[in-house]
């Protein structure tokens, strides 16, 4: 039974790692050339590892209280994964950011440059933030005992690491701009992060039928704060309607708002038909993993797409 549950799981991990790849190829062509593959790759995987890390350090507030304690110590070995994922790719986020500032190679980068990159520049200071950030979860996680301190501790992490390096992203150029932006990927970073996470711990039919519902009354304000701030952000990067097909971040963002609207009618889907069937029992749970990893690809490519716009132009 523990075999059959793993291999899913397996399995998608290594096609969103797939289609990280593909969405990013994809990226590339639609921008004409405009972004930096591997920035892109390197983005969406610190993208997606902070966001697991968050959903993760969330996800027994979603179960009843006598369960909590079962799914902390459930989570806590892909926290720790996703952690280190988190911080392998901010590193690496880091060393290709320097060696684009300093117009070179990264073969060619020197440690007097990097460090005076991370330390003198806010793009540089930001990483380095979120390096830091990532690296302080992996101690909690590795190091701390668990508790609920230790729990919202991670929590609060997590959270600031993602505000810092969205905060210095390619719109963030203003305080409105620079608020939307932060609301708009920890938004992003709840959804996806807390499907992630189910997907990470839920095992049975029952579990399932007992956090899909608190899931669903999260997932509705938060999708709507999503779209709200993801507007906003739109009209504040864009300078006029054309701007949409003639520029590459332009038609990036077409492609990210395509996705978008897709992965939005599936999870409206998945409230009216998931939701119901997961709560009255009348759904296994390998059906269940089956419908949040629909869901979580749609998002994984939106996700993708974003980072992209944070390096186009």
């Amino acid at each position: 039974m523990t075999e059959r549950r793993v291999r899913p799981r397996v399995v998608a991990v290594g096609f969103g790692v797939a289609l990280v790849l593909a969405t990013t190829t994809l990226a590339w062509l639609v921008s004409g050339a405009e972004l930096s593959p591997a920035m892109t790759a390197a983005r969406a995987v610190a993208d997606l590892a902070a966001a697991t890390s968050l959903g993760l350090a969330l996800v027994a507030r979603l179960d009843g209280p006598r369960y909590r304690d079962e799914v902390v110590n459930r989570a806590a070995g892909p926290l720790a994964v996703a952690a280190a994922t988190w911080l392998v790719a901010e590193l690496i986020r880091l060393v290709l950011a320097a060696a684009q500032a300093s117009g070179g190679a990264v073969t060619a980068l020197s440690l007097p440059t990097l460090v005076d990159f991370a330390g003198s520049t806010a793009p540089g200071r930001a990483a380095l933030f979120s390096v830091a950030a990532a690296a302080v979860v992996c101690v909690l996680v590795l190091a701390a005992p668990r508790s609920p301190g230790v729990g919202a501790a991670t929590v609060g992490v997590v959270t600031a690491g993602i505000a810092a390096r969205a905060v210095t992203g390619h719109v963030a150029d203003g305080l409105l701009s620079s608020i939307s932006v932060v609301v708009h990927s920890l938004a992003a970073a709840l959804w996806f992060g807390t499907l992630a996470a189910l997907a990470l711990t839920v095992s049975t039919r029952g579990q399932w039928a007992r956090v899909l519902p608190v899931f669903s009354r999260v997932a509705l304000p938060t999708v709507a704060v999503l779209v709200g701030t993801g507007v906003l952000t739109a009209l504040t990067a864009l300078g006029s309607a054309a701007d949409l097909v003639q520029t590459g971040y332009g038609r990036v963002l077409l492609a990210k708002i395509g996705v978008t609207a897709a992965v939005l009618a599936v999870a409206w889907a998945h409230r009216t038909g998931w939701l119901v069937a997961a709560t009255s029992h009348r759904l296994g749970a390998r059906d269940s993993l089956r419908r949040c990893l629909v869901e979580l690809g749609l998002l994984t490519a939106a996700l993708t797409l974003a980072a992209g716009l944070t390096v186009t132009g």
